[in-house]
Formats: C-alpha cells, sequence, structure tokens
C-alpha cells in the first residue's frame, strides 16, 4: 500500500476543501492533490493554475518545510507526512 498523506488547507479555503486531517492516498505532493481534487473540483483552480503548476500565492509546507514552485509539487511523502496548503499574503 503507498503513502496516505494528511492534508489541510488555508482557512479561505475550507469552503472548496475537505475537512482538515483528510488523509489521501498519494506518493508524491501533486499526486495527494489530485486525489483531493477528484473529489473536490473547484479546489483546483484556487492551488494550481491552467498550466497546473502551483499559483503564485499558495504556499504548501510537507513536515514543516515550506517547498516552492516545481519542487512542491514534485516532493514525495510518506505514511505519516502532513501537508499544508496555505494562501500566500502579498500587498503593501
Amino acid at each position: 500500500m503507498g503513502s496516505m498523506p494528511t492534508l489541510s488547507f488555508a482557512t479561505r479555503l475550507r469552503a472548496v476543501a475537505p475537512p482538515d486531517g483528510t488523509r489521501v492516498q498519494g506518493e508524491s505532493v501533486r499526486a495527494a492533490l489530485e486525489a483531493v481534487f477528484a473529489s473536490h473540483p473547484m479546489l483546483r483552480g484556487y492551488v494550481l493554475d491552467d498550466q497546473g503548476a502551483l499559483r503564485k500565492h499558495v504556499a504548501i509546507f510537507v513536515d514543516g518545510i515550506r517547498l516552492q514552485g516545481t519542487e512542491a509539487l514534485r516532493a514525495p511523502t510518506r505514511e505519516a507526512s502532513e501537508i499544508h496548503v496555505l494562501q500566500a499574503l502579498s500587498g503593501g
């Protein structure tokens, strides 16, 4: 059996995301997110752009480490991994 990381989403995404602590099948961050998007399709547009890349203002943390860009989506997961998807603040 493969990895089943736990996902949590920023408060602003909870209207279109599963409950915090949801466990999904996924050997990478992208695979775990795709599993969530299958049951919560509206969430995809908040996390990924139309090219399938991580949106500029989305931050992903895996086991407390912030990952950026394509590295974030390719990062492997473990059974006990915790993935946090946040919307980064911008502006001034």
